[in-house]
């Protein structure tokens, strides 16, 4: 096999992105050096970074991506020619090189998945970059402890969803989630454990929360940013702590806030802390220990939304940057 179906990046997004701004293309596999495998890629992540890296520049933690070039991303497959020992026929691994049918990998760039504990599906997310970041976000970074008040913004889609539950398994005492439309916010409170969920596409978020959290929250996990950052601001508890994972709010058309809200940090005595989740590296054995245990206890639930095929890859981003999903968003490419 000498060449695959890949999508490209065909344009720079005009702020928000739309399915056109990718394109389908075929792009060269390289013959297998020693220590590499050709793998059938079964399903890919689609991922809010995914966006970030199609604008022009560069980014502090990664590559942007190349007009004209194919994007690349978090995927799992079945090795089907190898010439490496560490990655044998057969195998399920996960690597770095999806939005593509097929893929020459590294075997030090690629990781087995034991799909006896866990199908393929989790490894993209409960056990993968998904869980993994929200575990980082939970402990290292919100020293997390038992029965304090965990806000998630963000928490219908993939890390939020796992944060949430996470801290709940964490032993944190109150969990609230905020999520756009009925069906996510009745998902989180009835089938995930979170204790309150704020619909903030129907309802009032900044006027809610309050009730929510009367004593104030003690860690906000932020996958959005804006206006529900500078809310949770007002909200915090003394000496209250924030994981800034994301802020998917910055790609949509919403004026956003002043940096004004940031004196709440000063007067709560806020602690706000970034991370890139590759900085933890050391607690993965850990992370996928526990988080086997929870999925095979039935305690964690990892549901995700399913794009059918590559060439529907460009809506499923479009769709996974306005809420569509619930929980993790994947692209099936293959059985």
């Amino acid at each position: 096999m000498n060449q695959t179906t890949a999508v490209i990046l065909a344009r720079r997004p005009d702020r928000t992105f739309v399915a056109d701004d990718l394109s389908l293309g075929t792009i060269d596999l390289p013959e297998l050096a020693a220590g590499q495998a050709l793998v059938r890629n079964q399903y890919m992540s689609l991922d809010p970074s995914t966006r970030g890296r199609m604008d022009p520049g560069e980014k502090q933690y990664t590559t942007n991506f190349t007009i004209g070039g194919p994007l690349d991303g978090s995927a799992v497959g079945v090795v089907v020619e190898s010439s490496s020992p560490k990655l044998p026929v057969g195998a399920t691994v996960r690597h770095r090189l999806g939005w593509r049918e097929y893929a020459v990998v590294d075997d030090a760039a690629a990781t087995l998945c034991d799909i006896s504990v866990a199908p393929a599906t989790a490894w993209l997310s409960s056990l993968g970059q998904t869980g993994f970041t929200a575990y980082a976000g939970l402990l290292p970074v919100g020293r997390l402890q038992p029965g304090q008040t965990v806000l998630v913004s963000g928490a219908g889609g993939a890390v939020g969803s796992m944060a949430g539950q996470f801290a709940r398994l964490l032993g944190a005492g109150r969990v609230i989630g905020s999520a756009g439309g009925a069906e996510k916010c009745a998902w989180l409170r009835d089938d995930c454990g979170f204790d309150v969920v704020i619909n903030y596409r129907d309802g009032d978020f900044a006027a809610e929360l309050p009730g929510a959290a009367p004593d104030g929250i003690d860690l906000f996990f932020d996958n959005v940013g804006g206006w529900q950052f500078a809310a949770a601001l007002q909200n915090m508890a003394i000496n209250g702590r924030v994981s800034m994972c994301g802020a998917i709010s910055n790609f949509g058309t919403q004026e956003q806030p002043s940096t004004a809200c940031l004196i709440e940090a000063v007067l709560r005595r806020i602690t706000i802390q970034g991370f890139i989740v590759r900085d933890y590296e050391d607690l993965r054995p850990e992370f996928e220990q526990r988080v086997i245990g929870w999925l095979a206890s039935g305690e964690l639930v990892d549901r995700a939304t399913i794009v059918e095929g590559i060439a529907n890859a460009g809506a499923g981003l479009a769709g996974l940057l306005s809420g569509a999903n619930v929980g993790k968003a994947l692209v099936r490419l293959s059985e």
